[in-house]
């Protein structure tokens, strides 16, 4: 037995930073709609949250931020909200030959319940539980969550994805569900930026852009390149093969950049009770400079303060759409970026 950072014992026979789509031997399926079962259990896997995994994940991110290396609010450095994000996503790997896989992420629900602590292990299991066809495109629907080694929940993820398609024959177009209200995706430029969450800011303030590149490296380490996943995040003749000359940017790695924005503005309640619904209705590709903004919108019924998120390029042209919520806590540090 070997014993984590946090004091727990765990089966030393699993390797340290096993990749969640290894654990099982056996063939898999081509990622093909027509094979997908519904329901369709994933897991468990397992994941020891090592150093390297948390400086892959904030060079791919490009966000080093303190609370993840040095302290934070919680008593010693937490993990990045996003650190589990791929692998829940990539949970159907687990069945599926993941170099087979040619979808397009068009919507993701995630709720941050608690932070996950560096050394510890983390247990990971989903479930497709929908399959529909939209205007000729076969959608899957994931839902996954992960534990911390006592038995919390840390993330839970449900994500809707395009099984197989063509990046041009989706761009621009109305994927997916429908939301029942409309993203304005408006800042009010009268009123001054709102850094921290509190009570009584005014509708349409607008809070601080989180502006970033992504480049091929970056992208690659995110998408899993190192475990031998080819696809259009990491391979030049996979995107081309899908219509699109540049390879494109992870729909959750663009949703980092959301994620870094609310922890500045929210602070520690984020990682305990900060929510997400996001749509994703354009690409975006290696390279291209991508501004995270939010507006407020103001209480909503549960009490959380709700803003509207989107993340677009140079230009105007939005990739992202959604809405932001969490509590309003008390007044706390940001993490300082130890990097750039």
């Amino acid at each position: 037995m070997t014993t984590t950072a946090s004091g727990a014992q765990h089966d030393a026979a699993l390797p340290p930073d096993l990749p969640v789509h290894a654990e099982r031997g056996g063939s898999r399926k081509d990622a093909d709609w027509d094979l997908v079962t519904i329901p369709e259990d994933f897991g468990p896997t397992h994941r020891v949250v090592t150093r390297d995994k948390r400086l892959a994940f904030a060079f791919a991110q490009g966000d080093y931020g303190s609370w993840y290396f040095q302290d934070s609010p919680f008593g010693g450095p937490v993990c990045h909200p996003m650190i589990f994000a791929n692998d829940l996503l990539f949970l159907f790997y687990e069945n599926y030959d993941g170099n087979t896989a040619e979808g397009l992420h068009t919507h993701e629900q995630l709720t941050f319940h608690s932070p996950a602590r560096p050394g510890e292990l983390v247990t990971f299991t989903g479930q497709y539980v929908e399959k529909f066809v939209k205007r000729g495109q076969g959608y899957v629907v994931l839902r996954a969550e992960a534990r911390g080694e006592d038995g919390r929940l840390i993330v839970t993820h449900r994500g809707t994805e395009i099984m197989r398609t063509r990046v041009e024959e989706v761009a621009g177009r109305n994927r997916g569900s429908t939301p029942a209200r409309a993203v304005e995706a408006r800042i009010d430029e009268s009123l001054p930026v709102a850094t921290r969450a509190a009570v009584g800011i005014p509708e349409r303030t607008g809070l601080p852009p989180v502006v970033r590149h992504f480049t091929q490296d970056q992208m690659n380490t995110y998408s899993w390149l190192a475990e031998g996943y080819r696809n259009v995040h990491t391979d030049h003749g996979r995107a081309r093969d899908s219509g699109s000359e540049r390879t494109v940017v992870q729909a959750l790695q663009q949703t980092g950049l959301v994620v870094d924005a609310m922890v500045d503005f929210f602070g520690p309640t984020w990682f305990t009770t900060g929510a997400l619904d996001l749509r994703y209705v354009n690409p975006a590709y290696c390279g291209e400079r991508l501004t995270a903004r939010a507006a407020v919108l103001g209480l909503a019924d549960d009490g959380r303060l709700e803003l509207e998120v989107w993340v677009e390029k140079d230009g105007g042209e939005r990739t992202v759409l959604g809405w932001a919520r969490a509590e309003i806590g008390q007044e706390a540090s940001r993490p300082v970026q130890l990097l750039g």
